[in-house]
């Protein structure tokens, strides 16, 4: 089995591990291993992309027509004086 030190934990984050611990009967090194394999076991959740999302809500709408301005010509190009 391997063995990991971990460092910098923040003093209040440390007691609260001491007294679910000392809650669940077991030391704190029993406790992280156990909080650890539960926030590990479970899959994580993988949702559809984006774009099936997005389709999926705008479909049931059968899209809109939207009305398009007429275009104009182009403009001449102003005379800058020379």
């Amino acid at each position: 089995m391997a063995s990991m030190t971990i460092r910098n934990i923040d003093d209040q984050l440390k007691a609260r591990l001491r007294i679910q611990a000392a809650t669940h009967g077991r030391s704190m090194e029993d406790e992280a291993r156990d909080i650890l394999r539960t926030a590990l076991s479970a899959e994580p959740v993988r949702g559809d992309s984006l774009i099936s999302s997005i389709r999926a809500r705008i479909e049931p709408l059968r899209g809109i027509e939207l009305e398009l301005p007429t275009r104009e010509s182009i403009r001449s190009p102003m005379d800058l004086g020379e």
